[in-house]
């Protein structure tokens, strides 16, 4: 349609329609093709003829299921107008990739683009238009359980990233085969709660949303976003749903986004709780005039029980109904839902399509570069000679995606067990579980997790957790190595899984403890969501490798790791801290007025008594099987004038005896300006891959935009001064340059 077309159709339309066009609910509404679930509308404050209505629907896919739902819905629409079908599809739709935290560690944005297409064409040819995805909060706290769906820490990485995953899901045109819809998510700081307590308040400054958390969001935007979430949390003490500053003068003037924006679920209503609102009336209210255009289903829909009576009373413009509703007929439009309400979606092709060789494929790729060795005394790659027993409650587990990759299946995941099977010579090595993942002496809300049963968190009595472990002792000291897949369950990170100790499961560490008195040769395989505290196991592991939630081909892609058939490459993209009252831990601080090093009186630093400042492992920490020699940084140049380049050499060496991949990172420090600046902040990066011997010059250019920041009187800008030009192959590099930037 044109957009003359479009606002004729709109101006056809009935009040109720436009309000019903801002009414998302979940596909439990829709039994079957032909009736709608109506008994819980009165509770929803919406009448049957609302839920027959309804502009989108969410949380249901299947191309055979929404074909005859979308055709049911066109049939009794007085327009015609086709619904909209949403989803979180967030590492994967059938073909599940490692969690958007591992897809950071990969420090490469094009192979986050490359899964995000794939994931997109698997849910196309189901026949969803949207999915809700990414989330680009950035995020420093470790407890926060939702750290797993963010590419990490870093501003500027998170906003690489944030940008290739639009990308990747919407291609250059909507409606093109195999295209979905982009939601960048949550708008905005959502990343930030107080605690790491999942939905608690945030308290930034406006110097530290704008500087450090919008710039990802802003990513997403350029690249075409479709739509925007927004975040349950306040900012400036107003819940962001009926925030009229973030959404109206930040996102849609300063930051021009013109798409659709969309609450999260039930975000309006909860305004009533967090006493921003008197009530759902109330919060409608607010939440149009902050240009909220949909409704995320709730338990009273705010939209649908009091829009028209509260434009019928004069309270609200129809004028900015119709501004919603416009936005959400032009991503309609963009979709080619008009033309085509089914689009991609065809059962054959799902057939064809799902977990198709190439997706698994690229999965393996993904799952192999976002792994991080963070141990290795030289044990690892592995002697396939020697007697090996694979002991760990991973060790033949296929549940090894995470909480928000429900669309996958189990089944369809390749364990390590199936796959060492096909490499290891049977003769020589063994298979145990040695302990469930959570122990019987779990506390109620680790062991139940919020609503799970115990069954499937697999609890098992002291009894059997006992003779599983006595079985696994014995087997560990037959071997010459011992190989041990351990970590949280899959659902103690994502929503709603906020932790307060960030530690491998007891029952597990009971394990390793008992392994590690009769055989010290361990090589740890550490499955997570998050961060852990693991300071007993790096001490004690001879070799560790975080693997986070690899996804479908993640047992392939350990075996492949460990073998040394592929090199660990990824990178911390969120430092691992030393124990838990360290969180929230970032490399990117601020160095405050007094410092923890030489030259300030001892017990008067910026410190803590009983443990260091520094994580245990830094952001863009990681090793692989050879060893780099990095020379200093060098400059072409002291001083920097108005439109001048300069270029930060290193010379990067293989001294080690195998092929590898090391990421060259370049940080800059601004030594004194307007507004207190961090010690180092990521500018630049290059994986390179070098044969052994082989060396290559890697340049990086400082330009006088990268210096720009968020000065005191609000502007962006830089400032003349002295810079530092850092180069290494982690965050806690020394080795620099100086520069003077001159105006």
């Amino acid at each position: 349609m044109k957009q003359e077309e479009l606002k004729k159709l709109l101006d056809t339309m009935s009040l109720q329609e436009k309000i019903d066009q801002m009414l998302q609910l979940t596909g439990d509404f829709y039994q079957d093709a032909d009736s709608v679930l109506t008994g819980p509308a009165v509770q929803l404050g919406v009448t049957g003829e609302d839920v027959r209505m309804a502009g989108s629907i969410l949380g249901t896919c299947r191309a055979e299921k929404l074909i005859k739902i979308q055709k049911r819905y066109m049939e009794n629409h007085p327009h015609h107008i086709p619904l909209l079908f949403m989803m979180d599809i967030i590492h994967g739709m059938k073909t599940i990739f490692p969690i958007p935290l591992g897809q950071g560690a990969s420090f490469e944005p094009e192979l986050s683009k490359r899964c995000a297409a794939a994931a997109a064409k698997e849910a196309a040819v189901s026949g969803l238009h949207v999915t809700f995805a990414p989330m680009v909060d950035l995020v420093r706290d470790a407890r926060w359980g939702r750290v797993m769906e963010s590419t990490g820490e870093d501003t500027w990485l998170n906003s690489l990233f944030a940008r290739a995953m639009v990308e990747g899901f919407q291609g250059d045109d909507l409606k093109e085969p195999y295209k979905v819809a982009a939601c960048v998510k949550h708008f905005a700081a959502y990343g930030a709660p107080q605690a790491g307590r999942e939905y608690h308040t945030v308290e930034l400054s406006e110097n530290t949303l704008r500087e450090y958390y919008l710039p990802a969001y802003q990513a997403g935007i350029d690249a075409k976003a479709a739509m925007v979430m927004t975040s349950f949390n306040t900012v400036n003490g107003i819940p962001a749903s009926t925030n009229r500053w973030l959404m109206r003068d930040i996102l849609r003037e300063e930051m021009g986004f013109d798409g659709v924006l969309i609450s999260d679920f039930s975000a309006i209503l909860e305004t009533i709780a967090h006493g921003c609102s008197e009530d759902s009336r109330e919060a409608a209210v607010k939440a149009l005039e902050a240009g909220v255009d949909i409704d995320m289903m709730t338990n009273v829909n705010v939209y649908a029980a009091n829009l028209r009576k509260l434009t019928e009373e004069g309270v609200v413009q129809e004028a900015w109904i119709d501004q919603c509703v416009m936005r959400i007929l032009e991503l309609k439009n963009k979709l080619g839902l008009f033309e085509n309400p089914y689009k991609d979606a065809d059962t054959e092709k799902e057939k064809e399509i799902f977990l198709c060789p190439e997706h698994r494929a690229l999965a393996r790729e993904a799952a192999v570069k976002s792994f991080v060795l963070l141990e290795n005394d030289g044990v690892l790659p592995l002697d396939m000679g020697r007697r090996t027993a694979f002991i760990g409650p991973y060790t033949d587990s296929k549940q090894i995606k995470s909480s928000w990759s429900f669309t996958g299946d189990d089944k369809d995941c390749v364990s390590i067990k199936e796959a060492a099977g096909k490499v290891f010579d049977g003769s020589h090595t063994v298979y145990l579980k040695g302990a469930p993942v959570l122990g019987s002496d779990s506390k109620e809300s680790e062991a139940r997790l919020t609503g799970f049963t115990g069954d499937e968190c697999g609890i098992m009595t002291r009894e059997e957790e006992e003779k599983m472990r006595k079985e696994a002792v014995e087997a560990a000291k037959e071997a010459d190595l011992v190989i041990m897949p351990l970590g949280e369950h899959y659902l103690q990170s994502g929503e709603a899984a906020s932790r307060a100790q960030i530690t491998v499961p007891e029952v597990q560490m009971e394990l390793f403890r008992a392994v590690h008195r009769v055989n010290k040769n361990i090589v740890v395989v550490l499955f997570c969501g998050r961060p852990l505290d693991i300071r007993e196991i790096s001490q004690k592991a001879r070799a560790v490798l975080v693997v986070w939630r690899p996804g479908t081909e993640g047992g392939s892609a350990v075996v492949d790791v460990l073998t040394g058939k592929e090199n660990p490459s990824g990178r911390l993209p969120m430092s691992f801290p030393y124990c838990v009252g360290q969180v929230p831990v970032h490399y990117n601080e601020f160095s405050t007025g007094r410092p923890d090093r030489k030259g300030i009186q001892e017990r008067f630093r910026s410190k803590y008594l009983d443990i260091p400042n520094e994580p245990l492992y830094p952001f863009g920490y990681g090793l692989g099987y050879t060893r780099f020699s990095l020379s200093q940084v060098k400059l072409d140049k002291a001083e920097m004038r108005e439109g001048d380049t300069i270029h930060a050499g290193v010379m990067l060496k293989n001294i080690g005896e195998r092929k590898g991949t090391e990421t060259v990172q370049f940080y800059i420090r601004d030594m004194a300006a307007s507004v207190v600046r961090p010690v180092k902040e990521l500018k630049g990066f290059e994986k390179v891959t070098l044969e052994p011997g082989e060396e290559r010059e890697i340049i990086f250019a400082v330009e006088e935009p990268m210096l720009r920041f968020h000065t005191e009187q609000n502007g962006f800008a830089s400032e003349a001064g002295e810079f530092l030009v850092f180069a290494g192959t982690d965050s806690r590099t020394e080795n620099r340059a100086g520069f003077r930037l001159v105006k």
